[in-house]
């Protein structure tokens, strides 16, 4: 082929295809033209020529695509605090404020079923008989033995339990307008006005010591009748009418509530799909998994679970002993702290779990994650994007991979073609990516296209509609990226984790949409992560969000995602954690559900490690779902850890740090600075596989955000002391209900730019009673959560003794990202990062309980909670496995602080 009449531009924005093209067609081009190609005569379909040899492969290339902003502003060498703040920054404030106060939406907590007789009037006269026993009763010590609480006078219980009634006697049968009743019956029991009968199973009939008949139900709880049920769901998926959950809920009830029987069977939930049909069309109702109040949890029926048969990865080995691996999508990955904290709590259980794709929008988070998990298949698109590529890359994989005409001729030397290239067609050296639509490009398939003749810089995103001469290309293409594995395809991922954004729910959206939250745009995302769930079908799912989705419209989006993964027949649980209870000075409250198909173990919440005391912020109707210990329980729990167990061994730096990477200049003084200087390889992190990290050993992004001028000035004047902020500043005085105000006997100082010392924007945040701008932090104090934010005009950032905010390596030890963990892009993207992650400390304790149930350790019982054995928080703790233990008691007491 002739060289091009203009070389390639050197100082061209790189492209995700390249293509040679004339200088004409290269100048003449708009940005965002379309380019159809011009029929070819003779072009190649793909075919093996005659004597071994094929043609070139050609194509018309697409005009370069306008870049995203992000990557067209060049990284300044160092970005500088805004002097004032702007509306986000006093949203983070505020917001904080608003979560602090308690004020909630949602109030209603879960209802307790009591049946109502009044619903039913009988006709004594007209020949109705009332309720009686039937039979002899059951011989007293058979009674006490199987039912010992009814004869108990006076036992012990905790103070939420309702006392049990006292029984005189018990039977076995009972007669109800006529109809026979027996233990075990499935019944329709009476329920209030406007409310639909309830169903439950009888489990005792008696005499009360008030001499009135009474039978005790188990009941069972249609989809309506959960927690799944408070909501409004937009019309993306249903649940069977006939689908019922059994509880471990029961209550006595007055025998004349009994209105009828019905039939009720249990269906494996792994029943082939067609023979589960036949099956359920003969019965009234069927019920294939629990439902548990406490941490609104849906699960297989304990007696059926079964041995964890769905395993389906690899064994590896480690130190001679088997370890399973198993396969990770991150969605949302941020920098990839949830996933981080993942692999390493899984890795302690024995189970290899591997990131093997991430998906995200910001281009520097996929750049931190890639550089700390380079095996990893970043992606950095919308989550929707991604999506639509899986599907269209499992027709690619069908038509090139499994069709029987989908083997691939041996690489042949290329002959030129004897027909000169048109206008604007090149030749095609190699498919290098592929995505589906993005900035500046048409929704469908895109080839990232390497040219022949031209560099890197020339490469170019092209439709595939622009490769149809090159099926040979893209099919070398999409044969090697199967073999690599570059997209998951269902059936292919074992895990999938993510928090999927809802800005739409934020109290500063003047505009929510309270009746159907899902109709706001910016809450679209938990739709579309549930669809990849839905596509996927992975054995386990865990999605992370904020605690905003269990207060705002009564908690709406919460019970939208369990009730997503109950009709996809996942069993689900929900429980909020906190991270400091994991080892951590801040406090930081998420939510956390877990997913696991019926063939797998449903993994439960690890109790807390670390003594620290629960604040308010969960909505009540969510209250049993605090993931804590229950307050007559005495835990042997490692003391709070506070800012200076976290931050006290690094070394001091300015305002203005410009290197990277530094030395320690100390030893650790903590057992926490202990472990988060660990090596990657003491961490268990498999990310980097035997390869070293370049950097072992160094101090990464120990910098701050630079403060402008005049705060750094004013930061200057803040004393060093606990509690200090503005308020300590000359000229302000706290009046009535702490309330700041200017005081009159002192003359207003100005800083020499000629602006005043105390801002305005200070005295006037929060109508003046909050101490939040410019405030200090302490040595003996925790954070309330780690912001994306470093600017100290309306937060608590700066460093206790030092005139600046906090690093991005403290805002990461604060976090619990290992020090050998680093951020990439200019210092605000970095905090953000770190901002928006997931505490690893919590991700990794959740990881332990994944990797438990992942092999199948399972404990009998509903319970949800379990304790992490000591092993877990041993410093160096290297990879020796270590039994926990199950509780089952209820979440603890919220304690208001």
């Amino acid at each position: 082929m002739a060289p091009p009449s203009s070389p390639p531009s050197a100082a061209a924005p790189a492209r995700s295809s390249s293509r040679k093209r004339s200088a004409s067609a290269k100048a003449a081009a708009p940005e965002e033209a379309t380019v159809t190609k011009r029929p070819r005569k003779g072009t190649t379909s793909g075919k093996k020529k005659p004597a071994g040899k094929k043609k070139q492969q050609k194509a018309t290339k697409a005009p370069r695509e306008k870049k995203a902003k992000a990557e067209e502003r060049p990284a300044p060498e160092d970005e500088v605090c805004a002097e004032e703040p702007d509306e986000e920054e006093l949203a983070l404030g505020e917001e904080d404020e608003s979560s602090a106060s308690g004020e909630q939406e949602g109030q209603a907590a879960a209802k307790r079923r009591v049946a109502q007789p009044s619903k039913k009037a009988r006709n004594v006269a007209a020949g109705d008989k009332e309720p009686e026993f039937l039979g002899e009763p059951v011989p007293a010590d058979e009674a006490r033995a199987k039912w010992p609480q009814r004869y108990q006078r006076g036992a012990p219980k905790r103070p939420e339990d309702e006392e049990d009634m006292k029984a005189r006697v018990h039977y076995r049968s009972a007669m109800v307008d006529g109809v026979v009743y027996a233990l075990g019956d499935d019944v329709y029991v009476m329920a209030g006005e406007n409310e639909a009968d309830y169903i439950g199973r009888i489990t005792e009939f008696f005499e009360g010591v008030d001499k009135t008949s009474y039978f005790t139900c188990r009941w069972y709880f249609r989809p309506e009748d959960t927690v799944i049920s408070r909501a409004k769901f937009v019309n993306d998926h249903t649940h069977d009418p006939k689908r019922v959950f059994l509880s471990e809920e029961k209550n006595d009830n007055p025998l004349d509530c009994i209105i009828s029987k019905v039939k009720i069977i249990h269906v494996d939930p792994n029943m082939d799909p067609a023979a589960k049909a036949k099956l359920v069309a003969r019965t009234d109702l069927y019920y294939d998994m629990s439902y548990t109040v406490a941490y609104s949890t849906f699960a297989n029926i304990p007696s059926d679970t079964t041995e964890n048969s769905g395993i389906s990865t690899d064994a590896d080995s480690e130190n001679g002993a088997p370890v399973k691996t198993a396969s990770l999508l991150d969605l949302y990955s941020g920098c990839g702290g949830m996933s981080t904290g993942l692999c390493l709590g899984s890795a302690l259980a024995g189970l290899k779990l591997e990131t093997k794709w991430a998906v995200d929008l910001n281009s520097f988070a996929c750049k931190s994650l890639k550089y700390n998990h380079p095996k990893t298949e970043v992606r950095n698109e919308k989550a929707e994007d991604f999506l639509a590529l899986l599907k269209e890359w499992a027709i690619l994989c069908d038509k090139y991979v499994h069709s029987n005409d989908s083997d691939v001729a041996e690489p042949v030397e290329e002959e030129e073609d004897d027909e000169p290239l048109g206008k604007d067609e090149f030749v095609v050296e190699k498919l290098l990516e592929i995505c589906y639509g993005g900035t500046g490009r048409k929704n469908g398939i895109h080839f990232k296209v390497q040219w022949k003749g031209y560099g890197p810089e020339e490469d170019t995103w092209e439709p595939i509609e622009n490769l149809s001469d090159c099926p040979l290309k893209i099919k070398e293409f999409v044969q090697e990226g199967y073999r690599r594995n570059i997209l998951p395809q269902p059936g292919q991922v074992d895990v999938i984790c993510g928090g999927p954004p809802c800005q739409g729910i934020s109290g500063f959206n003047r505009f929510r949409n309270r009746d159907n939250p899902l109709e706001d745009e910016k809450n679209q995302q938990m739709v579309t992560y549930m669809d990849i769930v839905s596509y996927l079908q992975p054995k386990f799912v865990l999605m992370e969000n904020v605690v905003d989705i269990l207060k705002f419209a009564d908690g709406y989006l919460g019970r939208y995602a369990l009730s997503c993964l109950v009709s996809l027949n996942y069993q689900a649980r929900l429980g909020m954690m906190v991270a400091g209870c994991y080892g951590l000075p801040q406090f930081r409250m998420r939510v956390f559900l877990w997913g696991a198909l019926p063939t797998m173990v449903l993994p439960k919440y690890p109790l807390p490690t670390h003594d620290v005391v629960v604040r308010g912020g969960a909505p009540n109707a969510f209250s049993q779902s605090i993931v804590a210990y229950d307050e007559t329980q005495r835990p042997t729990l490692k003391k709070a850890l506070l800012l200076g167990d976290a931050i006290s061994d690094l070394p001091k730096v300015d305002n203005y740090q410009p290197h990277e990477v530094i030395e320690y200049g100390g030893q650790p003084k903590t057992d926490f600075q202990r472990y988060i200087r660990l090596s990657r390889k003491d961490m268990l992190d498999y990310s980097f596989g035997d390869a070293t990290c370049p950097e072992e050993g160094k101090l990464l992004d120990h910098q701050p955000l630079r403060l402008n001028q005049d705060d750094y000035d004013r930061v200057q004047q803040i004393p060093i002391k606990k509690g200090a902020n503005f308020r300590d500043l000359p000229g302000v005085k706290v009046g009535a209900n702490n309330i700041v105000e200017w005081d009159p006997e002192v003359e207003r100082v100005y800083l020499k730019s000629g602006k005043p010392l105390v801002p305005d924007y200070a005295m006037s945040f929060i109508k003046g009673r909050s101490p939040k701008p410019f405030g200090r932090l302490w040595w003996d104090e925790t954070v309330p959560t780690v912001v994306t934010r470093a600017e100290p005009h309306n937060q608590i950032i700066l460093h206790p003794n030092q005139g600046r905010v906090l690093t991005v390596r403290e805002n990461a030890r604060l976090q619990g990202f290992p020090d050998y963990y680093r951020m990439y892009g200019p210092m605000k993207e970095k905090y953000i990062q770190v901002g928006n992650a997931v505490a690893v400390p919590v991700a990794r304790a959740l990881g332990y309980s994944l990797g438990r149930a992942y092999q199948g350790e399972v404990d009998a019982g509903y319970d949800a909670l379990f304790v992490l054995p000591d092993s877990f928080t041993n410093i160096g703790q290297t990879g020796a496995r270590a039994r926990a233990s199950s509780v089952g008691t209820p979440a603890g007491e919220v304690v208001e602080q």
